[in-house]
């Protein structure tokens, strides 16, 4: 099997980035979830809660904030990696690759593009 070209390679980077980027965001609402969850129950019984439901709290608050400190760096190689792909497609374009390849890169393009790096 031949080695994957610079551009599959640059496409490949792209979609396991925009991935890796969709799972963080699930992680993000399951452990807002959980936080408002256990904020609610201490706010319903604050006398009736033992001393680790605020240990509790505190440590999912904590996951909440590591998760939100993953984006800012996430982002930045996604666009680097947008910035690769981008140089690859005009390569492969002017050397005449395959059609079906490049068209795989362009919709990786898209996603990659459509990354919101503010959204939360």
């Amino acid at each position: 099997m031949p080695a994957p070209s610079p551009l599959a390679i640059a496409t490949q980077s792209v979609q396991r980035l925009v991935k890796e980027d969709s799972y963080y965001r699930k992680e993000l609402a399951q452990q807002t979830e959980r936080v408002k969850k256990l904020e609610e129950d201490l706010k319903a019984a604050p006398e009736s809660a033992d001393g680790n439901a605020a240990f509790m709290l505190k440590q999912e608050q904590k996951a909440v904030e590591e998760t939100r400190a993953v984006f800012a760096p996430l982002h930045e190689r996604i666009v680097e990696a947008v910035q690769r792909l981008e140089e690859q497609i005009a390569a492969a374009e002017s050397e005449s690759a395959a059609a079906d390849e490049i068209t795989k890169a362009k919709e990786a393009l898209t996603l990659g593009r459509d990354i919101e790096p503010a959204a939360v």
